[in-house]
C-alpha cells in the first residue's frame, strides 16, 4: 500500500475547525442524514473536518420590540435545534477550548454561535442565556444596523442611513463588556469600520473577524481594509478567510464572482505577510454563500490544506490557521471571564 502524500497526512493529523457556517431555516434538514447542505456529519467526516460552528444566523428586521422578539424566539429555536442534532459518543457540543482541543484524541465537534446581536433587542440578560446554550461568539450585527452597532452594509429598505450610531451605540458598548464577562467572543464580521474599530479598543478579550477577507486585495464593504488589520494585529485579535466568492475576487463580464482555493490563500498569504501568522484562520460560510472550485462542501476540505502545503505553510502553520489560532482566542475570553 502507498503511503498517503504529504497533504493528506497533514490534513488527517490536524485539528481542523471551520468558524462559521450558517443552517437552513425553518426547515433545517437533520445533518445526522443526507442532505443537500454543504455541511453534514457526512460530509464532515468524508473532509476531515473534525469541528463546525454552526450559527443562528438572524437577518436584520424592523429595530422594535416586535422585531427584537421575533429574532429572539428565532435565535433561541435555531440553537436549541442545532444542539439537538449533535449528541452522541462520536458528536459532542463544544464550548469550551478545552473541549476542542480533545477532539485531537477523536470524535466531532459542534460549536455554536449567534450572527446578528439583534436577537438581543435590549435585553442584555439575553446574552448569558445564548451562552448557557452554547454559543461561543456573537456576530455583533449582520446587513443592516441594529440597537447595538453600525453595519457594514445598511438596509434602506429598513430605513436605514448610511450611519446610525456613528459605530457601537451605549447599548453595544455594554453589550461587549457583558460578552467579555461571560467568556463570548466579539464577531466584527458585517460590522462598520467605526463599529469594528471601536469594539477592539473597548473588548478586554481579543476580538474575531469570522468570515471576511481583505479589502487590499477585493474592495468590498465586508472586507477588512489595512488599517482595521492593524488594529486587529496590535489587539491580539484574529480574521478568518472565507469561502464567499465576491469576497474573494470582482465579478466577471457576466457579474459573477468566481473564485477558487488559490484565491483563498491568496487573502491569507496577504493578511500573514500585513498581519502574521497568529492572526489569520479559514472559514467557509457554507450555506451561507460560501463556496469555491475546489472547497464546495465540508467534503473538499482537504484541498484547501494541499494548497496551502502549496505555497509553503508548514505543519504547524497550517495547524494554526485550522484551529489554533481560533483557539487561543477562546482561551483567551476564558481567562477574562474568570477574571471577571
Amino acid at each position: 500500500m502507498q503511503p498517503p502524500p504529504p497533504s493528506a497526512a497533514i490534513h488527517a493529523a490536524t485539528l481542523t475547525l471551520d468558524t462559521h457556517v450558517d443552517i437552513p431555516w425553518p426547515d433545517p434538514p437533520d445533518p445526522r442524514g443526507p442532505t443537500q447542505r454543504c455541511v453534514d456529519f457526512a460530509r464532515m467526516a468524508a473532509g476531515g473536518l473534525k469541528a463546525v460552528v454552526f450559527a443562528a444566523y438572524l437577518p436584520q428586521g424592523p429595530r422594535t420590540p416586535e422585531g427584537h422578539a421575533a429574532a429572539s424566539r428565532r435565535c433561541e429555536a435555531m440553537l436549541r435545534a442545532i444542539r439537538a442534532t449533535a449528541g452522541g459518543q462520536e458528536r459532542r457540543i463544544v464550548g469550551r477550548a478545552a473541549e476542542l482541543e480533545a477532539l485531537r484524541s477523536g470524535g466531532t465537534g459542534i460549536l455554536l454561535a449567534v450572527e446578528n446581536g439583534y436577537g438581543m433587542g435590549e435585553d442584555l440578560s439575553r446574552l448569558a442565556l445564548w451562552r448557557g446554550l452554547g454559543a461561543c461568539y456573537v456576530t455583533i450585527t449582520h446587513n443592516g444596523h441594529n440597537a447595538l452597532a453600525d453595519a457594514a452594509i445598511p438596509r434602506p429598505d429598513l430605513g436605514d442611513g448610511p450611519v446610525l450610531h456613528g459605530g457601537l451605540s451605549t447599548l453595544g458598548r455594554a453589550a461587549i463588556a457583558e460578552m467579555n464577562a461571560l467568556g463570548l467572543l466579539v464577531d466584527v464580521s458585517h460590522a462598520a469600520k467605526s463599529t469594528m474599530l471601536q469594539a477592539v479598543s473597548l473588548s478586554r478579550a481579543p476580538v474575531v473577524a469570522t468570515h471576511t477577507c481583505c479589502r487590499a486585495l477585493r474592495d468590498h464593504p465586508r472586507n477588512l481594509d489595512d488599517e482595521q488589520m492593524d488594529a486587529l494585529r496590535a489587539a491580539h485579535g484574529l480574521m478568518q478567510i472565507t469561502a464567499v466568492p465576491g469576497f474573494l475576487r470582482g465579478p466577471d463580464a457576466d457579474g459573477r464572482a468566481r473564485a477558487s482555493v488559490k484565491d483563498i490563500v491568496d487573502h491569507v498569504d496577504y493578511a500573514v505577510q500585513r498581519m502574521g501568522i497568529a492572526h489569520v484562520g479559514l472559514s467557509s460560510d457554507f450555506d451561507g454563500g460560501g463556496g469555491v472550485d475546489g472547497w464546495m462542501s465540508a467534503a473538499d476540505s482537504p484541498n484547501l490544506t494541499a494548497e496551502l502545503l502549496r505555497r509553503g505553510y508548514d505543519r504547524d502553520a497550517i495547524g494554526l490557521l485550522w484551529s489554533g489560532n481560533f483557539l487561543r482566542l477562546m482561551r483567551a475570553a476564558e481567562a477574562v471571564s474568570a477574571a471577571g
